[in-house]
């Protein structure tokens, strides 16, 4: 018998149980049902995100930090037994984790303890960790064989888990293989920035990741301030002024008013004392990087048509692959060194605002894709680290609306791509509500619960479907869908994929379910509206937008059909009540499914403070979920993405990375200079790796 739930009644303010977040580690725990748990459900569903760091016992910081900077914690739900959902979690224990974790203050390595830079956290002398705490790519290499899974991170290599323990098993490339963000930067975890979204090819049995860095020059040119040195706002003074007295210096501002004189002078000036002062080195390049499951990654370099390298504004965040084409994504995302540069000094919360407000801007409004002939794909640099590069050139395309998730079809006839994305337009998903930061309506300060969270949306966010022809980069077709109500701050998605008839892939998406945030009052800083003040691709004005914020617009979750014959449009939807909000949706198949859709959409729901996991019909979202599953020790935070396998079972692979031998001459550099950083890789992380 079905039984009906009930919604809690809550106020539109953001949910309290969406800030915190616990560390403690849960096993097979049974979970409550209330409502109609289905009984063709199956298999088993990963979900991950940020639980805080080793110092802070969970989320929220009491600084403010980030919700998004943190150890990974894993949590899957078991649905292999009749009547029961059971769940197990686990942080993901990179060796990074245990140096940070034996570097705590107090410790007897404190002085090389890991502090929170933004999204990232970085020690000077044993370089970035990688949190692991973004998304999940399935890997099945032969029909045969036992289906694989990586939890992945931006800034950092993705790593293969065991399904059935969680256990960080394994890298995915050697350090060698892979290439540092800095060079000359001799730290044992070295900064490199990668895509949290690498995709498998499952008809030829390939993963395809990024390797890229973005050059010192590339970034200070995102600076909104060197745009304006002539008139040398007096943010500037009293950050120089600031600056100078924490450093115990006092001629910064003499050097910066002579050097502004010419803004070419000051950026290289800038560049070549950083290079100087460090011995490092930034350079631009952007790898594809190619693995068989098995053996060493394979790589070749990407360069633009005149020979000049890619060169990445923001982020790879998302990587897509078709019969034909590779398709990378200069995303509305910023993350790794960047990160460290907009936030030197993250105790100095004045230096913080000063730095917030001379180097912050919005992210690019377009969008540049850079599409890789996979002919063109010939032996690559083989093993990466090895043998002379390897360049392909690409083909530049520039969407004029910036994203951050999209999605491409398999096929692609005639060399056309078509390409789904989901477009946060007048949205940083970098940025975060600061303990500083002050209401847009009252200049009162943002209520103290909401510090680390998301900041609203600045305008009403659009999904854009485009047809692009591979080898020409020309747009052949697009269509901008946007919805006044459904499509506020819409990122995270789900879609079936595979034909239930043949268990064969899906070759075009005809059916993407998304989820979108809504708008919130709470979150409608002053930061934020300032910083969208003269946004180019706004559709909705600026004084709307406040006005339906401060009424507040529900969250909600959405399914887009996107078939050939017909035009895109939501063809179905959820209404969350006022002050819930839904993230992270997950296509699970039905048993005896005879269609793709035939199956059920779990999320994560936040309201009050209860956090829970919500099933909906995914044919008929509009009637609201069948049952909700909850537990009092279950608290997790922001949920980002997620991933669906039929069966889990220990790793059977063999590859493996061996830790001692991965990082034994990395950590040998950097103990010429701090000798206990041997003793603290053979003592506190080489032990539980042997």
């Amino acid at each position: 018998m079905k039984t009906k739930i009930q919604h809690t009644q809550c106020s539109p303010k953001v949910p309290q149980s969406i800030m915190t977040a616990s560390r403690c580690e849960l096993k097979d725990i049974q979970m409550q049902v209330s409502g109609y748990l289905p009984q063709d459900l199956q298999g088993h569903v990963f979900m991950v995100t940020s639980v805080g760091s080793v110092n802070s016992g969970g989320l929220p910081y009491p600084n403010g930090d980030s919700l998004l900077c943190g150890d990974g914690m894993i949590y899957r739900l078991d649905f292999d037994s009749p009547d029961e959902v059971r769940l197990t979690t686990s942080i993901v224990k990179p060796p990074d984790y245990y140096a940070d974790k034996a570097t705590r203050p107090a410790s007897k390595y404190d002085k090389y303890r890991f502090r929170n830079h933004g999204l990232t956290r970085f020690s000077l002398s044993l370089g970035v960790r990688n949190q692991l705490n973004t998304a999940f790519l399935r890997m099945k290499f032969s029909p045969d064989s036992q289906e694989r899974l990586l939890v992945t991170y931006d800034a950092g290599r993705p790593y293969e888990i065991d399904t059935e323990t969680l256990e960080a098993v394994t890298p995915i490339g050697t350090n060698k293989e892979w290439q540092s963000e800095v060079n000359g930067y001799n730290a044992p975890f070295p900064p490199f920035l990668s895509t949290a979204h690498p995709a498998f090819d499952p008809h030829t049995q390939q993963m395809f990741t990024v390797n890229y860095g973005r050059s010192l020059g590339n970034f200070l040119d995102g600076i909104p301030f060197i745009y304006n040195l002539e008139q040398l706002p007096q943010e500037i003074d009293e950050f120089l002024t600031t600056l100078s007295s924490f450093l115990r210096v006092n001629f910064l501002k003499d050097i910066f008013d002579f050097a502004s004189q010419s803004l070419q002078t000051f950026v290289q000036l800038y560049i070549n004392l950083i290079e100087k002062l460090t011995n490092i080195k930034i350079d631009n390049f952007v790898y594809l990087i190619a693995w068989d499951g098995a053996g060493a990654l394979q790589r070749w370099k990407l360069v633009l048509p005149d020979g000049s390298p890619v060169s990445i504004d923001q982020s790879i965040h998302q990587i897509g692959v078709t019969r034909d084409y590779v398709v990378i994504m200069d995303t509305a995302f910023t993350t790794g060194l960047e990160q460290v540069l907009n936030n030197p000094f993250p105790d100095d919360k004045k230096v913080e605002i000063l730095l917030r407000n001379l180097l912050e801007r919005p992210p690019s409004p377009d969008s540049f894709v850079y599409i890789v002939r996979r002919a063109d794909l010939k032996v690559g640099q083989f093993p990466a680290c090895d043998q002379q590069e390897v360049e392909v050139m690409v083909k530049k395309v520039v969407l004029p609306l910036e994203a951050a998730h999209f999605l491409v079809d398999y096929d692609n006839p005639q060399g056309n791509i078509t390409l789904h994305a989901a477009h946060i337009c007048g949205m940083d998903i970098s940025d975060w509500v600061r303990q500083y930061d002050v209401s847009a309506y009252t200049r009162q300060t943002v209520p103290e619960y909401l510090c680390g969270m998301e900041l609203s949306q600045v305008d009403i966010g659009r999904m854009g479907n485009y047809v692009i022809n591979g080898e020409t980069g020309d747009i052949l077709e697009s269509q901008i869908i946007s919805d006044i109500e459904r499509t506020w701050g819409v990122d995270l998605y789900t879609y079936p994929a595979q034909d239930p008839l043949t268990g064969k892939p899906l070759e075009r998406l005809d059916d993407i379910y998304w989820c979108s945030f809504g708008l919130w009052k709470d979150l409608m800083t002053e930061f934020i509206v300032n910083q969208y003040q003269d946004y180019r691709n706004r559709q909705i004005p600026l004084e709307k937008v406040l006005s339906m914020a401060s009424k507040g617009i529900p969250a909600y979750l959405f399914r887009l059909h996107t078939s050939l014959t017909e035009a895109a449009a939501i063809v179905d939807s959820y209404e969350l009540p006022a002050g819930y909000v839904l993230l992270s949706p997950q296509f699970m198949p039905h048993r005896d499914a005879k269609k793709p859709t035939d199956g059920y959409i779990i999320c994560t729901v936040w309201h009050g403070e209860e956090n829970e996991y919500w099933i909906f019909d995914a044919n008929h979202l509009s009637k609201g979920p069948l049952c909700q599953l909850s537990h009092p020790s279950l608290k997790f935070s922001l949920t980002l993405h997620t991933a669906w396998l039929p069966n889990i079972g220990r790793r059977q692979a063999p590859y493996y990375i061996n830790v001692r031998e991965d990082y034994k001459e990395l950590v040998h550099q950097a103990s010429q200079k701090h000798p206990d950083i041997q003793d603290l890789f053979e003592q506190e992380v080489y032990p539980h790796f042997e």
